[in-house]
């Protein structure tokens, strides 16, 4: 039986790139956003980058992808899913129970900086963090540990944050996950060419660079509601040592 791992982030993250980590693992294999799909259907096709465009290669039916892929077994002993936290909106969240779960993080402060190149008027749920906290607030409840991860400490050390993740998560720490090759993987999605370009150059976890520009005025008011949501996240987040 495959060991079930669910990443759920925030948009404009490192969750690309701690997929093609987890990708350099000789024991898993890795899945790009199965709910996307059924997102794009209720939600956001009129909102996002060749929204209705890249909804034509998704499949749409939660259920099916939720039985199909997150809960299927298969031939490796670790299956990888990075989900976004925001494509939770109205499913079912039994299904949690089955998974491991993680936690990826950021300061909403660099995530609406940066969201706003692909969403021009971003919006709280746009952001991940209601859903994020549901889920922090559901492992809580049936006494489990929660594993979160930040991206700024992931970038500040990603070996010896990715050591203390995959302990966490029962995992050996396999140093393969620190570099990957450039490129387009096989495993992106079909908006891959719409959202990827930065993480198809890197080679590894990039350096972290603070946000030099200043930041939107007109964003102030959907900051003060994203920050006391991302600081209850953060008092779970594994530190650098």
């Amino acid at each position: 039986m495959s060991r079930k791992i669910s990443l759920w982030s925030g948009p404009r993250n490192v969750s690309t790139a701690l997929m093609y980590s987890f990708r350099q693992r000789a024991d898993t294999k890795v899945f790009d956003e199965p709910l996307y799909g059924p997102y794009l259907e209720r939600v956001a096709a009129d909102t996002h980058p060749a929204g209705y465009e890249v909804l034509e290669h998704l499949p749409t039916n939660p259920d099916h992808i939720i039985d199909h892929v997150l809960l299927a077994d298969g031939d490796t002993p670790v299956r990888f899913y990075k989900n976004m936290a925001h494509h939770l909106l109205d499913l079912d969240r039994r299904f949690l129970g089955e998974l491991t779960n993680l936690l990826l993080i950021r300061d909403p402060k660099e995530v609406l900086q940066t969201l706003t190149v692909q969403i021009s008027e971003p919006t709280l749920r746009d952001t991940g963090l209601i859903e994020q906290v549901e889920i922090l607030d559901y492992m809580l409840a049936r006494d489990e540990e929660p594993v979160v991860l930040d991206a700024k400490q992931l970038l500040l050390d990603p070996e010896g944050v990715l050591r203390r993740a995959c302990d966490k998560l029962g995992l050996d720490f396999d140093p393969a996950m620190l570099s990957w090759p450039a490129g387009p993987k096989p495993e992106d999605g079909a908006w891959a060419p719409h959202w990827y370009h930065n993480v198809h150059k890197s080679i590894g976890f990039a350096p972290y660079r603070p946000k030099a520009e200043p930041f939107p005025e007109r964003l102030q008011p959907l900051l003060d509601e994203a920050r006391p949501l991302y600081e209850r996240l953060y008092e779970y987040a594994i530190r650098t040592a």
